[in-house]
């Protein structure tokens, strides 16, 4: 049995190694774990896109999209839904299905998200108002496609929270504000693009009048606990407006200040 003197500047170094050695063997194993969780929310999210994907062509009569543009899909596949949902949801937060956020909220199916995306047709360079903020999903996979989001939130503590994970994924073309959305942004109109995340009862005024010739809105449209459809608004390059319902849906309903 071998004896060491570790008072000896040889036996430091060797007791430093002796040391070290399983240090590093629980820091390989920690990287090991780590790559591996990685691969998970990789895979999660593949299939996910492979679900939303399977949706688009079986609703394609309905949408008129049997595929999703691929910037679309590239920001999907980009953005890391499990920064936007409570902690406790995150081994859901790639199932194609909307999770409550809190406030009596929820995160839409990542299908729908998608959908009203693809549908609003805005690429680099456009810029665009989100009215409801929510989690700040919605608002992370625009910015992955355009030059600037504009998101709204009416319901404080969500507003917040959602401006720390836009913040800490570096997701600094989105600008967000605590606010009535009926309104919009008017210091920052026209838009080239307005998507709606709640639904309204008619379309507002405000926003028809901060939407761009040649752009569109998609906002979903009804009555809280009725019959809702997203609808596609479209201005043409003359100011006309034209409407064309997409898809039946459910949201929770858009809500504005009193007064």
């Amino acid at each position: 049995m071998p004896f060491f003197i570790f008072g000896t500047e040889a036996g430091s170094r060797l007791r430093a190694l002796m040391i070290a050695a399983p240090l590093a063997g629980f820091a390989c194993l920690a990287g090991v774990h780590m790559n591996a969780e990685a691969d998970d929310v990789l895979v999660r999210r593949e299939r996910m896109v492979a679900d939303i994907a399977q949706l688009v062509r079986e609703t394609a009569h309905e949408t008129g999209r049997a595929v999703l543009d691929e910037r679309v899909i590239a920001a999907l596949r980009k953005v890391e839904r499990q920064r936007f949902v409570p902690p406790e949801l995150a081994a859901q937060a790639y199932d194609n299905r909307p999770l409550s956020i809190g406030q009596g909220q929820t995160i839409s199916q990542p299908f729908i998200v998608a959908l009203m995306t693809d549908l609003l047709g805005v690429g680099p360079g456009d810029r665009v108002l989100e009215v409801g903020t929510g989690s700040g999903y919605q608002a992370a996979v625009l910015a992955e496609i355009v030059a600037r989001v504009y998101s709204i939130e009416i319901v404080e503590p969500l507003g917040r929270m959602a401006a720390r994970p836009l913040a800490q994924a570096g997701y600094r073309n989105v600008h967000t504000r605590i606010g009535d959305g009926y309104a919009g942004w008017p210091e920052e109109a026209p838009f080239d693009g307005i998507i709606v995340t709640a639904a309204a009862p008619s379309v507002p005024q405000p926003l028809i009048d901060q939407l761009k010739n040649g752009g569109r809105m998609v906002i979903p449209l009804g009555a809280q606990g009725g019959a809702q459809s997203l609808f596609v608004i479209a201005k043409d390059a003359n100011g006309a407006i034209s409407r064309r319902k997409v898809l039946d849906v459910r949201f929770v309903p858009l809500t504005r200040r009193p007064g």
